[in-house]
């Protein structure tokens, strides 16, 4: 998908040559067990499932686009069920309403007080499938929820317990009853990932991996292997990961250009800087190093950017995308050594 960069085994012989001030092996092997319980359901997303993985080591919300049938909501529903925590699933439709989503007061008889009655948002992971089918009004509800992990309700904060990650589907193709997200709220995900098709191998393997399962349950197959105490140390370690000068001036380098680009009409707000040094510093964190190097940066580029950036209507009417346009600008600027 969006690995343009050195393979994570040249990441790892990297690892090997340098000693780590921090001790990462327990973050490695936790990760390496996430991806081994997806692997007995999910076949050939190692890119989509790696993306997901760093967005909850770097505290971001992930919007995951792709038509029907390519396992966007069951590989969110697994990746859920892999960590010990509440989970909640919320299906948008055009008639949602707020209140739907992020709970009412509602009238207590015996005490004759409004009490708050929390939405299915109030969980530790929440999958909001078809994300774009609820009209603005919905949208912007999540706004405070997504950025500052509460909700405010008749004056009175409520605060989400964490961990607290957002993870939304959407469809790109059918575009009847649906509703563009606001750029806003696109700019509370730090990453967009774009899942495709299998090809024919993998294909053949979700066939034999069907028949063989027979009538067991997907998400009966997945075991915790993580807990919330032990999510919160690796997050941690990820803050503590070294970041040299040379490489906060390469991001801020590459979102700066996007901001005068001319084949943008919209270019990354600061928040995209941060969203890419923080998810630099989870890639190197999971390969076991604890410090970032510019093949982090690059390896997250496309899927912190592709929804931050707007292309102009002459340039998407030529067919060009947004990942053109970074690999153009990352081409044009020196890689730190």
């Amino acid at each position: 998908m969006d690995h343009e960069a050195t393979s994570p085994e040249n990441n790892q012989d990297q690892s090997i040559n340098f000693d780590s001030r921090l001790n990462l092996e327990e973050l490695k092997q936790a990760v390496e067990s996430l991806k081994a319980q997806l692997a007995k359901v999910i076949i050939g997303q190692e890119d989509f499932i790696e993306l997901l993985i760093v967005g909850l080591l770097a505290e971001g919300h992930v919007l995951i686009e792709g038509v029907p049938g390519i396992a966007k909501t069951i590989t969110a529903k697994l990746f859920a069920k892999s960590i010990k925590t509440n989970f909640n699933r919320i299906q948008f439709t055009p008639d949602l309403m707020p209140s739907d989503v992020l709970g009412t007061s509602i009238l207590n008889s015996a005490s004759s007080n409004f009490e708050f009655k929390p939405g299915p948002i109030f969980s530790n992971i929440v999958l909001i499938d078809e994300i774009n089918r609820a009209p603005a009004k919905t949208q912007a509800a999540l706004f405070e929820v997504m950025e500052e992990r509460q909700v405010t309700m008749d004056g009175k904060e409520y605060k989400m317990d964490p961990p607290f990650m957002v993870l939304a589907t959407q469809n790109p193709v059918e575009q009847e009853g649906t509703y563009a997200l606001p750029e806003a709220q696109l700019d509370r995900f730090i990453f967009k990932i774009k899942v495709e098709y299998p090809n024919v191998d993998q294909e053949v393997q979700i066939l034999q991996s069907h028949h063989q399962r027979k009538d067991k349950k997907p998400l009966d197959m997945i075991e915790a292997v993580l807990t919330p105490s032990l999510l919160n140390t690796f997050r941690s370690q990820v803050n503590e990961i070294i970041i040299e000068e040379k490489i906060i001036n390469y991001i801020a380098e590459i979102v700066s250009r996007t901001r005068n680009h001319s084949h943008l009409f919209l270019g990354a707000s600061p928040r995209a800087s941060i969203a890419i040094m923080n998810a630099s510093k989870a890639y190197a964190a999971i390969y076991g190093r604890d410090f970032v190097i510019p093949e982090d940066v690059k390896k997250v580029l496309n899927p912190v950017l592709r929804h931050r950036i707007i292309l102009s209507p002459e340039r998407e009417m030529e067919g060009m995308t947004t990942e053109n346009v970074v690999e153009m600008i990352t081409k044009s600027i020196e890689i730190p050594r």
